[in-house]
């Protein structure tokens, strides 16, 4: 007997229905980039490793997926050198959208005008442990812009966070913070040396807890006095002008930080005057584990759904200066559209309707019964309505049956007595109800 196929862990088959659901998901955050003035890009699927690595920290290093070199180069090495033998492996998939981004401008910098607007919706691949809202391959949808330091580009991040959740019915929550403050905090609490070491900690607070933030710390090498000054930063409670005003009293002979602090006051000022209705929070644990951040930081929570963060980003003042063009700043967003989709099922926020390829079926009930289906199906369809005929005569039972199973909510009916009447007879297959319209009135009733 053979042996059933399967597809690698952490990857996932979507049938029509999810397909219609995914590309409803698509389709509303596009909608929401474009209002915004963004155009769409599109990157290879792989790019080379001197392209990817190094950008992401050693922990998303460990999670890139390399791509043997054709040929036979693996001939006679054994496991651990085929781990490490870049000269057998030169390309990786890409592990995120904005690396490849970046690598984009810098490589088509003669031919864009900056500010640089750009969204883009593609999979990436980490080679992470599947888990529940953990896949090894999913999309994303980034909206970035580059070329321009103006914290309006922020506040227009945060209104299409605002906009594109509310368009999709999803009660969420903004966390954001300044990578400049957590370098502030560092250099206050004397270990700026250690700004990566203590952000990559902190970032964990709300998944395991303080007490095992403060012993990474520690095996980190940050001492008990640092800890305890860092302690009391991360506990801060109020609204955020009250946080950002301790906080200023805090690291306030940090000229880095005090930079970061007035970036996110005017950010708040600008949003508050705009009215955004968003639930924002400032939360100085949220560091975003990406080493290109500069300045502020972003990440969504579904209020109503238990599930990690399904939106993040932030500003990058030079990510294009690894690929030789330094001092162009960008600022982005990427909306997890696996995980979106996981919270929207959970909650049944898709319509109801959204699952019928066909909106229509005609009953196919004999020869010149079919005829004369095919030729209102060819009006109904010109009209804009998706709709198909049964391929086969058969039995009526069987037919809405067939329908039933396809969630097609309309079927039409033409039969020997419709055909001599000139009528149509439709049926409503969640009702039951029927109705009769003539030929030439059929896709007007439909619509």
């Amino acid at each position: 007997m053979a042996q059933k196929p399967s597809i690698p862990k952490g990857t996932r088959d979507f049938s029509p229905l999810e397909m219609m659901r995914r590309q409803y998901i698509f389709d509303k955050i596009r909608d929401v980039f474009r209002t915004f003035g963004f155009g769409p890009l599109e990157t290879p699927a792989m790019e080379n490793l001197s392209t990817l690595l190094g950008k992401y920290g050693d922990e998303g290093d460990k999670l890139l997926f390399k791509i043997l070199n054709s040929g036979d180069y693996a001939a006679g090495l054994n496991d651990e050198e085929l781990r490490t033998a870049s000269r057998i492996c030169e390309k990786g998939l890409r592990y995120d959208l904005t690396v490849p981004f970046a690598r984009y401008v810098v490589q088509h910098q003669s031919e864009i005008a900056f500010p640089f607007k750009r969204y883009q919706i593609q999979p990436v691949w980490r080679a992470d442990r599947p888990q529940k809202g953990r896949y090894r391959e999913f999309y994303q949808c980034d909206v970035d812009v580059i070329g321009t330091r103006s914290l309006l580009c922020e506040v227009e991040l945060i209104q299409i966070v605002e906009r594109v959740f509310r368009t999709l019915g999803i009660n969420v929550s903004l966390k954001v913070n300044n990578r400049k403050i957590l370098y502030g905090i560092a250099e206050t609490i004397g270990h700026a040396d250690k700004m990566i070491d203590i952000t990559v900690a902190i970032d964990k607070l709300e998944k395991i807890g303080l007490e095992a933030v403060k012993a990474e710390l520690t095996e980190r090498g940050i001492g008990s006095d640092a800890i305890e000054k860092l302690q009391p930063i991360l506990e801060l409670t109020g609204d955020n002008e009250r946080k950002l005003a301790v906080l200023r009293d805090v690291i306030g002979a940090s000229a880095v930080g005090l930079e970061g602090i007035s970036e996110m006051e005017t950010i708040f000022g600008y949003v508050n005057r705009l009215g955004v209705e968003l639930p924002i929070e400032l939360d100085f644990s949220l560091a975003r584990g990406l080493n290109y951040y500069t300045g502020a930081i972003f990440e969504v929570k579904a209020l109503d759904f238990a599930i990690g963060s399904i939106c993040g980003g932030g500003r990058y003042d030079d990510l294009t200066g690894i690929f030789g063009m330094p001092n162009m700043s960008g600022v982005g967003i990427s909306f997890g559209a696996d995980r979106i989709y996981d919270v929207m099922t959970g909650l049944g926020l898709f319509p109801a309707d959204l699952g019928c390829a066909a909106r229509v079926m005609f009953a196919n009930l004999g020869e010149a019964e079919e005829h004369a289906s095919l030729k209102l199906l060819q009006e109904v369809r010109a009209a804009g309505i998706p709709a198909e005929i049964c391929p086969e005569n058969g039995k009526m039972k069987k037919q809405m049956e067939y329908a039933n199973r396809r969630g097609i909510p309309c079927v039409v009916i033409v039969g020997s007595r419709e055909l001599e009447e000139r009528v149509a007879t439709i049926k409503d297959m969640t009702s039951g109800e029927q109705t009769q319209v003539p030929f030439t009135r059929l896709a007007e009733a439909l619509r």
